[in-house]
């Protein structure tokens, strides 16, 4: 045999001993670079040896960045939904159905209900073939390649004497650390946060890019195997095999003989979930015999032999030591609560927010009040109550919303409409300044190397930059001589700011920070309007009459261009030579072919990508829409197209055309 085929098979052995070892029995036996160095050897000799390519090759839980539909399939059998309880004495009822139905010995398996996203997993000959959403529960979206880069679920089982076919369900999830984190990129980008890990998680499982997938650390726990020959009748068995073959099953998941045994599980893990490092809503209690399990049966909705348990809102009870304001990019004033250290869903809890003027007025607020702190899966706490009877005669002052911003003392506006209060010194308000300036060197933005948060202090006070444009008049000498900054990073920033000059004029357009137009919307701005000057002078009809472009965008975008310090940014930024117009080159791509046409897409194509097919249709005029109505003038349908949009379709009578037809339309056939 090939040496250099051994090589490859031994590494590939190797490292999912180690993935195993570190993702699902949480003991590693190297250290990351051991384990970094022997994936990278592997990675070389494939690359070198094609031939011996594997898709379960360890290294390819990467993802890749090809952009690809999901289509969907039909579950083999139904992924149900389970039966909530939220009382104790719905679980005793629960308990006595069980026996009733049953009139013999039973037991039931009670596992921890994971804040995730369901999946079911087919292996055939020991190898992961598909991986499938709940979708409806009768089918759902294939999202194989994004699943085969979660390293807590194996491509190739271990061992042996596994069934030729089954399946095998659980819960995709991101872990508290992980979500936080992620959390915090999204935030320094000026990008949506993601409300809890179960939407993160579901979130990063729908994504087109399996390379972005691979990167968002997602983990999976298995809770339930389904086939026509599993190695037990029992559940808990059953489990116990699959965590020999690979899978990671929850270490918590415990045999009850009794309804006190399901009763002192709950009270156990109502306190200690807490304590786990991923998000838990509740409880399921299983009955443990599979044959007893068909012999009960299902409901047109969930099975008589399950159930789940759903925990509270988790809440805890801290003192409010104050209450900061803070001030945003936006000037937005966002008001937070300082508390005593107290746990709460897995991480300790030291601030919440308290959102605006109005919820701090509804709440009563005093220094030192004993506060009701609520998580539930949010990431930013929140206090929802005062334990007023716990107040005592010395309490501090009520809590006021300040009127004043706490950086440059400007008074503060609140827009009709709103909650939040802004202070509307833009062009002063150093929060404000330094807010713009990292905007604008994101990497979705002007994608800066080298420029922090901490640098951007430094340069603000430093009196180096105090606005965008300032970026580009530092030199590497100025830079080199502040403190922890050498010759080298110096030069790097000046490298990035002058790799700056040859961003698109879409990205310059997010850039600049309009309030309201993210990155999206800035695309479409730019390709409406192809050029600053036109943009600058656009009136709200104009505006408007973009796809996706309502009141509220075209009223920040005038009212951004009204201010003679964001014209004369303009201005300075052209004199510096920033891409402020779409090049000859991308305008000669663009035409009015399907101007005033809605089309909308279904499907999975062969020539490009749905997202390239929204692409193509804004470039030549035409209007993206993801629901037919009697509005739509073509269905853009591809293989799979969904039976409900088909049905709808044909009854309003919208004609349908393939990709063919549209790409003869645009002329690109």
């Amino acid at each position: 045999m090939d040496s250099v085929k051994d090589t490859i098979e031994r590494l590939r052995n190797e490292i999912n001993t180690h993935n195993y070892n570190y993702y699902v029995c949480n003991n590693p036996t190297i250290s990351d670079k051991e384990f970094d160095d022997l994936l990278a050897e592997l990675q070389r000799l494939e690359d070198a040896n094609p031939q011996y390519f594997s898709p379960l090759s360890p290294t390819q839980r990467v993802g890749s960045d090809i952009s690809e539909s999901f289509t969907q399939v039909e579950h083999k059998y139904p992924m149900l939904s389970l039966g909530n309880t939220y009382t104790i004495g719905e679980v005793e009822a629960f308990y006595n159905r069980v026996s009733q139905g049953l009139n013999e010995h039973f037991e039931i398996i009670a596992e921890l209900k994971y804040d995730g996203t369901s999946i079911s997993l087919t292996y055939e000959n020991g190898e992961l073939v598909r991986a499938v959403t709940r979708g409806d529960g009768t089918k759902g979206d294939d999202v194989t390649a994004n699943v085969k880069t979660i390293r807590s679920i194996p491509l190739q089982l271990r061992g042996e004497n596994y069934p030729q076919s089954f399946e095998i369900r659980g819960e995709i999830l991101m872990p508290w650390a992980v979500f936080e984190k992620l959390n915090n990129e999204r935030a320094a980008q000026e990008e949506p946060l993601f409300a809890n890990p179960r939407n993160a998680a579901s979130g990063t499982l729908k994504l087109q890019n399996s390379a972005i997938v691979a990167k968002r650390g997602l983990d999976a726990y298995l809770y339930y195997m389904l086939g026509e020959d599993l190695p037990s009748d029992n559940h808990f068995e059953n489990l116990s095999i699959a965590n020999k073959w690979g899978f990671k099953i929850s270490p918590d998941t415990k045999v009850c003989h009794s309804l006190q045994d399901m009763i002192d599980y709950i009270n156990y893990w109502d306190v200690e979930r807490k304590n786990l490092p991923v998000a838990t809503d509740g409880i399921v209690f299983k009955v443990a015999s599979i044959r007893q399990q068909k012999a009960l049966g299902y409901t047109a909705k969930s099975p008589r032999w399950a159930i789940a348990y759903k925990f509270q809102a988790e809440r805890a009870c801290t003192r409010l030591n104050s209450v900061s304001f803070q001030i945003g990019r936006t000037g937005a004033v966002t008001p937070v609560a300082n508390l005593d250290p107290v746990q709460l869903s897995g991480t300790v809890v030291k601030r919440a927010s308290l959102h605006n003027a109005d919820i701090i007025e509804g709440l009563d607020l005093h220094i030192g009040d004993m506060v009701y702190v609520e998580k539930g899966g949010e990431i930013i706490p929140k206090i929802t109550g005062v334990d007023t009877d716990a107040r005592m005669l010395l309490i501090g002052d009520k809590v006021r919303f300040i009127k004043l911003c706490p950086e440059c003392g400007t008074p503060l506006i609140r827009f009709e409409g709103e909650a939040a209060h802004y202070c509307p010194n833009e062009t002063g308000c150093p929060p404000q300044i330094k807010g713009r300036i990292e905007h604008f060197i994101s990497r979705k933005a002007m994608n800066i190397d080298g420029i922090g948060e901490e640098t951007v202090d430094a340069f603000y006070k430093e009196g180096l930059v105090k606005s965008v444009a300032d970026l580009y008049k530092l030199n590497a000498f100025d830079i080199a001589n502040l403190e922890r900054m050498g010759e080298k990073s110096a030069q790097n920033i000046i490298d990035g700011i002058n790799n700056s000059h040859n961003v698109p004029f879409e990205r310059v357009v997010y850039a600049i920070g309009i309030r309201f137009v993210g990155e999206t919307v800035a695309k479409k701005l730019a390709y409406a309007f192809k050029d600053i000057d036109s943009l600058m002078n656009a009136t709200k009809e104009e505006l408007i009459a973009v796809d996706e472009i309502g009141d509220r965008i075209a009223e920040s975008v005038i009212k951004y261009f009204a201010n003679e310090s964001n014209r004369s940014l303009v201005e300075e930024l052209r004199a510096e030579g920033l891409q402020l117009k779409l090049s000859e080159e991308r305008i000669s791509m663009f035409s009015d072919t399907l101007k005033g046409l809605s089309i909308v897409i279904s499907g999975t194509f062969e020539k490009h990508s749905r997202d390239e097919y929204k692409a193509l249709i804004e470039q030549h005029g035409g209007k993206n829409t993801s629901s037919v109505s009697a509005k739509t003038h073509y269905i853009l349908a591809g293989d799979n197209m969904g039976p409900a949009k088909l049905e709808k379709t044909q009854k309003l009578g919208v004609k349908i055309i393939n990709e063919n037809e549209f790409l003869e339309m645009i002329g690109e056939l």
